[in-house]
C-alpha cells in the first residue's frame, strides 16, 4: 500500500513541477524529457531483468545442487541459534535459513551478483511459509530491511572509482563507510525487532552482534595497515576464492549424496529464468516512477529547498553538495552512483563533498529497488512497514555518514 502511494506521488509531483516550469519559466522541453525518461527507464528495467536472467539461472542452479546435496540444510543448522531469534516464525531447520545465511554472507563480502539470486531464492521460500500470499510476513520484513540496509564489509567498488578518479588515498573512506553501514543495519534490525516485539537481550543475539562488531573492528585494523592496492587485491582474491570454493563444495556434496548434479543445476536454472521474467513489471514500474520524478526537475527543487533551509538555520552547508547522492540512493543504485561520480568530478575526489558522497553510497542499499525486486519475485503487494523501517535505516545511515565525514574529513 505504501509503495502504491509513493509511486502515485512520483507521477503527480512530476506533473505539477513540470507544469510550473512550463507556465512560469517557459520550459517547453520538460514534458519531452519526462516522456523520454519514462521510455528509457522502462527499457532499463527490462535490460536489468534480462541481465539478471543469466546470473539468476547460474546461482539458482548452484543453490539447487546445494539444496539436494544437503548444504543448505547444513547452513540452516549452523545459523539456527541466531536466526531462530531474529526470525522466530520460521520453523526450526527449514532450508530458508540456509538461503538467508548465504545471502547475508554474499552481501557482507560485496558479492552482489551472488547475493541477489540467493536473496530471491530465500524470498520464494519465505513465501511458501507465508499465510497471506500478497502480504509480507514478519520474516520477509526482517529479511528485506536487513538487505536494504546494505551491510558490506569491504566497499571495494567505491574505492576502485576513487582510484580511477585520482584520489590521493582511495581507501580513506573505508572506515567511515563500514561504520555508517553497520549503524544503518543495526537500526534496521532494532526497528524491526521493536515492531515485531522481538527481545534483543537474548544471549545469542548479544553474542552475535558483539562478535560482528568485534569482527568489523578487526577488519578495520587489518585494512588500515595495508596500502589501497593490497587491500583491493586481497579482498577481491578472498571473495572470489571463497565464492568458487562454495560452488565446488556444493558440487562435491551433491556427488556424495549421489545427486545428478547436472540435472539439479538445470532444474534450478529454470527457476532462475522464471524468476527473472516475474520481476520485469515490478522493476519497470519503480524505475519509470523514479525516472519521471527526476526528469521533471522535482529532485533539483527538493535539493535546493533543503540547501536554503540549512543555510537559513545557520548550519554548515558543506554536506549539501552530497544531497543528490543521499536522495537518489533509496531510489536508484545507478542513479546514486552517477551522483557520487558527479560529486567527485565537480568538487574533487578528495573534497569533503566527494568523500561524503562515497560514504553515503556505501552506507545503505537501494531500498525501493530491493523492495520491488524481492517482493515482486514473490508477488507481495502489501509491504506493511517494510519501507518505513528501511527508510529509517537509510536516514540513520545518511546522518551517520555526515557525522563521520565531519569527524574524519571536516
Amino acid at each position: 500500500m505504501v509503495l502504491n502511494y509513493i509511486w502515485i506521488a512520483f507521477f503527480l509531483i512530476a506533473f505539477a513541477v513540470a507544469l510550473c516550469k512550463l507556465v512560469f519559466t517557459g520550459d517547453t522541453q520538460v514534458f519531452t524529457d519526462i516522456i523520454n525518461s519514462s521510455f528509457a527507464s522502462a527499457k532499463s528495467g527490462f535490460e536489468i531483468s534480462l541481465g539478471l536472467t543469466g546470473v539468476l539461472s547460474l546461482w539458482l542452479g548452484i543453490m539447487k545442487i546445494g539444496e539436494k546435496g544437503g548444504v543448505i540444510q547444513a547452513f540452516a543448522r549452523l545459523s539456527a541459534p541466531i536466526f531462530s531469534k531474529l526470525f522466530p516464525d520460521i520453523p526450526a531447520g527449514h532450508p530458508v535459513t540456509g538461503s538467508i545465511f548465504m545471502n547475508f554472507s554474499a552481501n557482507l563480502l560485496g558479492l552482489d551478483n551472488a547475493a541477489t539470486p540467493m536473496g530471491l531464492k530465500a524470498m520464494q521460500q519465505l513465501q511458501e511459509l507465508n499465510g497471506g500470499k500478497d502480504t509480507a510476513s514478519n520474516p520477509m520484513i526482517m529479511f528485506l530491511c536487513i538487505n536494504a540496509s546494505g551491510l558490506t564489509l569491504i566497499p571495494i567498488t567505491i574505492m576502485m572509482y576513487r582510484a580511477q578518479l585520482g584520489a590521493a588515498n582511495p581507501s580513506d573512506i573505508f572506515l567511515p563507510v563500514m561504520l555508517a553501514t553497520f549503524i544503518a543495519t543495526l537500526v534496521a534490525v532494532l526497528t524491526v525487532c521493536f515492531r515485531q516485539k522481538i527481545n534483543l537481550l537474548q544471549k545469542n543475539l548479544l553474542l552475535f552482534f558483539g562478535g560482528l562488531g568485534a569482527a568489523i573492528a578487526g577488519l578495520i585494523l587489518l585494512f588500515r595497515s595495508m596500502e589501497q592496492e593490497q587491500m583491493s587485491l586481497y579482498s577481491t582474491l578472498f571473495a572470489n576464492t571463497l565464492l568458487f570454493t562454495i560452488i565446488c563444495g556444493f558440487i562435491v556434496c551433491g556427488i556424495r549424496k549421489r545427486v545428478n548434479v547436472y540435472d539439479a543445476f538445470i532444474e534450478g536454472a529454470k527457476e532462475g529464468f522464471k524468476t527473472a521474467v516475474t520481476i520485469i513489471p515490478y522493476l519497470i514500474a519503480i524505475l519509470v516512477g523514479i525516472g519521471v520524478f527526476r526528469a521533471s526537475g522535482a529532485m533539483d527543487f527538493l535539493i535546493e529547498g533543503i540547501r536554503l533551509g540549512v543555510a537559513s538555520a545557520g548550519i554548515n552547508t558543506d554536506f549539501v553538495e552530497a544531497l543528490p547522492t543521499m536522495l537518489m540512493k533509496p531510489l536508484s543504485g545507478s542513479g546514486s552512483r552517477g551522483m557520487m561520480l558527479d560529486a567527485m568530478n565537480t568538487y574533487g575526489t578528495d573534497s569533503f563533498a566527494g568523500r561524503l558522497a562515497c560514504i553515503v553510497q556505501g552506507s545503505t542499499d537501494t531500498t525501493f529497488y530491493v523492495v520491488a525486486l524481492y517482493y515482486g519475485s514473490a508477488g507481495i503487494r502489501n509491504t506493511r512497514y517494510t519501507i518505513s523501517c528501511s527508510l529509517l535505516a537509510d536516514l540513520t545511515g545518511f546522518i551517520a555518514s555526515v557525522v563521520l565525514a565531519y569527524m574524519f574529513f571536516g
